[in-house]
Formats: structure tokens, C-alpha cells, sequence
């Protein structure tokens, strides 16, 4: 039996509660940091969320804390019904660096999570990680290194990597951040595709506010420490999404506002 494409096995995207969540870290001194005010956000199933916000604002952290790597000192996150209490299958990252094994293969790199899952046959997940390679658009660079490729060909790979265990939510950590601007904007292009074929619910975090904008149903914007959600903004352009939008009116206005937001 021929299995079906690599992105119609990647589940639905799933809903994300984010339910009074804060962050306080204690430093050695004594005293602590505020890194993130208790937050209630609603991340709808299958929806792009951008999130915007000056360095040390707690994106990351928050991030982290839906991704179950962190624990949040107050309140808590759901995924779907389920409280978050540690890292989940049901969620895939991406990082700002793409974080290959260089000594492991391309298709090593990819397989990897699903090697340490344990849930499916080794068969079963080569299978899907030829696949998630012809959907990235690296069908054939399987048996190369991470040194042999370029920078957004690795930033492919690392996309590639957090779809392999079917994840409904993938969070991605300024993934695009180290490129340069044109690979960029061919990744923004890359990963609308993926999104529109998988339907899964992406968080991500960025600094470019144009890249959010293009990407997003909707940007969040936070302040300086402590971290906080100040503005909540629905991006009602058309998709799909091309090198039209980045000259419409409305993208044009949405950029302008969010840059007013940011730097007061």
C-alpha cells in the first residue's frame, strides 16, 4: 500500500490555553527576576501566531514554558485538554540555530526524534523522513552532512526534524534569525507552505516585525521585563501569501503600527 504524503500525516493543529502562566527565577543573591506577569492567552487550533518584543522581554520564555521545558511558576498551559507537565510529542521546535548533530547525516538529523520516541518501526520513520525531505524541498541531500549545506538548507533540515513525530504544534524560536535577508524571505515562503499543507498550530517567535506581518494570523506584541502581552493584533490579509503582499497598503499600515507599539 503507497502511504500518503508526508504532510497529510501530520495531525490537525491543536489548541493552546495559556491559562495565568508566569515566570520568576531566583538568583543567587537572593532576589529574582520577573521574566514573565502571569498571561491568559487563547491560541486558536491551526492558527499562526507571531510574537514580537524586545531581547530579555520573555518570548523565549514563554516559549518555553508551552513547549514543557520550563515550568511556570504561576498558573498553567493546555494543549487540547491536556495540561502541559513536560515536553510532548504533540510539540515540535525549531531554534534560532539549527542545533544538527554534524557527525549524524542529514536523514540521521531528521529521524532522530522519532528513533527516540519509540513509536514507530525504524521502517516506518525512515519512510517519514524521506518524505518530510521532499517536503522541504532537500529530496536527495539525505546521505550529506550539516557542514555540506548551506545555512537555510540546515534551517530546512532543523524544519523538517520537528515535523518527523507528527506534532498538531510546532514553536519556533527566531528559526530564520542568523540568515541573511533574501534566504530569509525565501524561508518565510518555504514555511507558509509547509504550515498551509500540515495545518498545524505554529507560535513564533521573531524580532523582524515585516516577517511577522507576512507570516501571521495574528502578532503579539510584549514589554520590556517583566515580559507581558500588550497588544494582541488580527492580520487580516489574504492568503496565500506572496511578494504582492509585502507591497499592499494594509501589510504596509500593520508594520507601521506595530513599530509604534514596540518602541513605546
Amino acid at each position: 500500500m503507497t502511504s500518503a504524503p508526508a504532510e497529510t500525516q501530520v495531525l490537525r493543529g491543536e489548541s493552546i490555553t495559556i491559562d495565568g502562566a508566569g515566570k520568576f527565577f531566583r538568583t543567587r543573591d537572593g532576589s529574582g527576576i520577573h521574566a514573565l506577569t502571569p498571561t491568559d492567552l487563547q491560541i486558536e487550533a491551526g492558527s499562526f501566531v507571531s510574537v514580537l518584543g524586545p531581547s530579555g522581554c520573555g518570548k523565549s520564555t514563554l516559549m518555553r514554558i508551552i513547549a514543557g521545558l520550563t515550568s511556570a511558576s504561576t498558573g498553567r498551559v493546555l494543549i487540547g485538554d491536556d495540561v502541559v507537565d513536560g515536553p510532548s510529542p504533540k510539540i515540535g521546535i525549531a531554534f534560532q540555530q539549527s542545533v544538527l548533530l554534524p557527525w549524524y547525516t542529514v536523514e540521521q538529523n531528521v529521524q532522530m526524534p522519532a528513533l527516540l520516541a519509540k513509536q514507530r518501526s525504524k521502517a516506518e520513520i525512515v519512510q517519514r523522513a524521506d518524505e518530510l525531505l521532499e517536503m522541504v524541498r532537500l529530496g536527495g541531500f539525505g546521505k550529506k552532512y550539516p557542514t555540506e549545506l548551506s545555512g537555510g538548507m540546515q534551517q530546512r533540515v532543523a524544519i523538517a526534524r520537528s515535523l518527523v513525530n507528527s506534532p498538531p504544534i510546532i514553536l519556533m524560536d527566531e528559526p530564520f534569525g542568523a540568515l541573511d535577508a533574501l534566504t530569509r524571505e525565501v524561508m518565510n515562503d518555504e514555511l507558509l507552505r509547509i504550515w498551509e499543507h500540515t495545518g498545524a498550530t505554529v507560535i513564533f517567535i521573531t524580532h523582524d516585525i515585516g516577517e511577522a506581518v507576512y507570516l501571521s494570523d495574528r502578532v503579539l506584541t510584549m514589554s520590556p521585563r517583566p515580559g507581558r502581552v500588550i497588544s494582541d493584533i488580527a492580520v487580516d490579509l489574504p492568503r496565500p501569501r506572496g511578494e504582492a503582499t509585502r507591497s499592499d497598503a494594509r501589510y504596509v499600515e500593520l508594520t507601521a503600527h506595530l513599530r509604534t507599539l514596540i518602541e513605546h
